[in-house]
């Protein structure tokens, strides 16, 4: 059977899929992490292949799902960053870690990245908040505050979708707001963060499936410019609020969903500008950031698995204690704020040129909450990793599982900053695409 023939994206889905079951019945946790981590990675193995099918032109066999020009690069990504969370799960987090929800979500987000039709893509988009809500639910925790939003977002989804002209743009557009955590709809993403595991809720939110959805439930209806122009104008508040939120967190994991949530706005402002090189700025910068900000999550998560839920309201000097682990939160804290020679540079130069070009207020709003995000960064790894020294009595190195994560997310990082023709290259033919509306 010839390889072209193979349906690598529907394996990619339905592979994790099918491992989730014998995961849950793995009774041991260190055997339901090594079974999940094949899993994921024999899913990575087939999105990869069906990527590299069309880049090079293949074919590919009819089926439920499709690739192009928008999501080609986007399903390799979060097949990667699940593949990525299964590997740097540390021993003392596999106990309580769904191993199986992880293959789950990995099945459904992938399906919902590959998937273009409006109704089977809000049907995916459904399905993917319910793996955060059973995470809560299995730790204890209440999901009120995660359940009201997802459940206010699923009926803005099916609306929207169901109406037609203005009314389903707008109805569409608020649906997109609240997936995104656009202020004041953002509690439900601090709430997740403080309540669930840290991974599950980092699955949850870098995919930023809100750009994913405004890319093609929205663009395509051509919603009048005030639609385009409320998402911009919030997403702008959100991003400079937010950024300014991150900058006075006293917890690290509140910390952290306040900068994701300044990036995730940041990305749909460039949507909202409409022109090819916002738009390509703003592809790139959601690729780059979910390298980035899911290497940041993963150094966080790999230092709470060390040393528990972490203050930032006083200096911890945790750089002596695990040196690699202060040298990776500063690089993709780094590349999280488009620092350069990181993914995240060109992407946020592109960015910030186009937001001028269209309005020098817009711009100036982006490159504050650049600034802002920058400064939070920094504070965060000075509370973290200076200050008197923390001698621990058992070594607190990284492991070998950790440590491939991690030089994988730096290599990809510091690829793309040197190289980052491939990055743009392939962010620019999206921008036209979804300009076109023929994605």
């Amino acid at each position: 059977m010839s390889l072209a023939l193979v349906p690598w994206l529907e394996l990619a889905v339905l592979v994790p899929l099918l491992g989730a079951p014998v995961v849950w019945r793995a009774g041991d946790p260190r055997a339901a992490a090594r079974r999940c981590l094949a899993f994921s990675g024999v899913g990575l193995g087939c999105a990869a292949a069906a990527c590299a099918g069309f880049a090079l032109g293949v074919p590919a066999p009819p089926g439920p799902f499709a690739l192009d020009a928008i999501s080609a690069p986007l399903v390799p990504f979060v097949a990667l960053l699940h593949a990525l969370t299964a590997l740097a799960t540390a021993r003392t987090k596999q106990v309580r870690f769904s191993f199986a929800g992880l293959l789950i979500g990995q099945a459904v987000r992938v399906a919902t990245f590959a998937c273009a039709a409006p109704e089977p893509l809000a049907a995916l988009l459904i399905l993917g908040t319910l793996p955060p809500y059973f995470d809560l639910r299995a730790r204890g925790q209440s999901a009120r505050v995660y359940a009201l939003h997802m459940g206010l977002f699923a009926v803005l989804l099916v609306a929207g979708v169901q109406a037609e002209g203005t009314p389903a743009a707008v109805l569409l557009l608020l649906a997109v707001l609240v997936r995104g955590g656009t202020f004041p709809a953002h509690l439900w993403v601090t709430d997740l963060f403080e309540r669930a595991s840290f991974g599950g809720a980092l699955l949850a939110v870098a995919p930023v499936a809100a750009m994913y959805a405004a890319l093609r439930l929205v663009l395509p209806l051509a919603p009048p410019e005030w639609v385009l122009q409320s998402i911009g104008l919030a997403s702008l508040l959100t991003a400079v609020y937010t950024a300014g939120m991150a900058l006075v967190q006293t917890d690290a994991r509140r910390f952290f969903a306040f900068l994701f949530l300044s990036h995730s706005a940041l990305v749909l402002v460039g949507m909202e500008l409409h022109t090819e090189l916002s738009l390509t700025g703003a592809l790139a910068l959601w690729a780059s950031a979910m390298l980035s900000l899911s290497g940041f999550g993963l150094t966080l998560r790999a230092l709470e698995a060390r040393f528990g839920r972490l203050s930032l309201s006083e200096y911890r000097g945790l750089a002596t204690a695990s040196p690699a682990l202060a040298a990776c939160f500063l690089l993709t804290g780094l590349a999280c704020v488009g620092f350069p020679g990181t993914s995240g540079f060109v992407a946020a130069e592109l960015l910030v040129d186009g937001a001028i070009d269209a309005s020098p207020l817009v711009g100036l709003g982006v490159v504050a909450a650049a600034a802002l995000n920058g400064v939070a960064v920094l504070r965060a790894y000075f509370l973290l990793f200076t200050g008197a020294r923390y001698a621990p009595a058992v070594p607190l190195g990284l492991t070998p599982r950790e440590r491939v994560a991690v030089l994988t997310l730096a290599a990809l990082i510091l690829g793309g900053g040197l190289f980052p023709q491939l990055m743009i290259g392939t962010a620019h033919p999206a921008a036209q695409a979804a300009i076109r509306g023929r994605p």
